[in-house]
């Protein structure tokens, strides 16, 4: 491939931030070979290099993932790259020279240009994004932050996280807003019917509409575009949990029709343990309160929600390299993978007997995220059974309506170790 055509391909596929990430790390072996699958794969569609075990091979050695388990519970917390470990360690040495210099005259003069950069991600405004710690913080500073009234309705599923259901259960108490809790039947492919639960339950008095765009517990993904589009024809706010989306598949926050959105860095972002981003729409800033007191909590400017004093700046500012680390794989390439991974091993199972897929094959529902049940049998047991015989971590879930036990791979994981989760599985059915 000539030069002109390989920055051309990597312009168009979100790599070109490639040669700078690699270029800086040039020393090891794990990057030269990464460098080299990718100029071998350059001339392949995203949903051809999703079965590509050899180039995935590589993504892998890009991480310090456990040879004695097999992590599947990324859907909790995802590892970081070994890039984003190794700056934040640096920053982290380099604060400690002196902190006050170093923190605040240094590290963070890099909060606008990640700002950025996150919006950039995002689709929106860098005036749209704050930085902070996860999405609960992101979506309590909203739930708790807006101006809400006795009388006010908020309709919410009960498959919601619970972080978010007890928030709203306690502004219930304190304020005495309604709460209209509705119940979803998952998996579902009838988008009719996903988007009628959510408007069936607005009345008049409804103020917001919270929204999942993927529930954690299976995996499916909402048509929060469309429930949206229904809320704001009846002048509802939307806020939206995008823990699990950002950065998981391809969308832009602006397209959803979200008025707020927040998500945790430390998913699919691969960002360190303890960062997140939270947008606002540019209008709605000045009616939020912050969670934490500012000279003029009404004020327009988003970084009113960034005030939580003193912060560990190492972890915000190698979210940076966590960025470079997805436009080198591209949101296309990434998106593609992570669904080839999850109907890998869910086809391999889904004929067994008693076995109950509970998150949807079609990429229009469903991505990374998986979740089985061997009916008749609790999922702590197929949970603890997976872990004590193969060393394969999951977690059981059982929350409101849905059963079974949660299965997340990653960039980072093979088939030949997705092989060994359908073993484990039939074993566990035959037993």
């Amino acid at each position: 491939m000539n030069p002109s055509s390989r920055r051309r391909f990597l312009r168009q596929t979100g790599l070109f931030s490639a040669t700078a990430f690699l270029g800086a790390l040039s020393g090891p072996a794990w990057s030269r070979n990464l460098n080299r699958a990718m100029e071998r794969t350059a001339g392949m569609s995203a949903a051809e290099l999703a079965g590509n075990e050899d180039f995935w091979y590589y993504i892998q050695q890009s991480f310090t993932v456990s040879s004695s388990l097999i992590n599947l519970n990324n859907g909790g917390v995802s590892p970081a790259p070994k890039t984003v470990q190794d700056a934040m360690k640096r920053y982290y040495d380099l604060s400690n020279e002196a902190p006050s210099y170093y923190m605040w005259r240094v590290l963070d003069q890099g909060r606008e240009p990640l700002r950025r950069n996150l919006a950039r991600l995002a689709g929106c405004s860098p005036e749209e994004i704050a930085i902070n710690r996860n999405s609960s913080e992101g979506l309590e500073t909203v739930i708790f932050g807006l101006q809400l009234k006795a009388g006010d309705e908020v309709v919410a599923a009960r498959q919601d996280y619970p972080n978010m259901v007890n928030a709203y259960k306690q502004r219930e108490l304190r304020d005495g807003i309604k709460m209209v809790w509705i119940s979803l039947d998952l998996p579902s492919e009838d988008e009719d019917y996903l988007v009628r639960q959510y408007v069936n339950a607005f009345t008049p008095r409804t103020r917001l509409v919270h929204i999942t765009h993927i529930i954690n517990w299976n995996g499916q993904i909402l048509p929060v575009k469309k429930i949206a589009e229904e809320a704001r024809r009846r002048g509802i706010e939307v806020i939206v949990d995008g823990a699990h989306s950002f950065a998981h598949f391809d969308f832009t926050i602006p397209d959803l029709g979200a008025d707020y959105f927040a998500a945790s860095l430390h998913k699919w972002l691969y960002a360190p343990i303890g960062s997140g981003l939270l947008y606002i729409r540019k209008d709605k800033i000045r009616n939020v309160y912050p969670m934490f007191a500012v000279d003029n909590p009404l004020k327009e400017d988003i970084r009113k929600f960034e005030a939580l004093g003193t912060r560990p700046f190492f972890i915000e500012q190698a979210i940076g390299k966590a960025i470079e680390f997805h436009d080198m794989i591209g949101i296309e390439r990434k998106q593609k993978r992570l669904h080839y991974l999850k109907n890998y091993w869910m086809e391999k199972v889904k004929d067994l007997p008693g076995v109950k897929l509970n998150t949807s094959l079609d990429s229009r529902w469903g991505c990374a995220i998986g979740n089985v049940l061997v009916e008749g049998k609790k999922p702590a047991a197929l949970d603890s059974f997976l872990l004590e015989k193969y060393k394969v971590h999951t977690v059981a879930i059982e929350w409101e309506n849905i059963r079974g036990v949660r299965v997340t791979p990653n960039v980072y994981t093979t088939t030949q170790q997705l092989d060994v989760l359908v073993e484990g599985i039939r074993k566990f059915v035959e037993s």
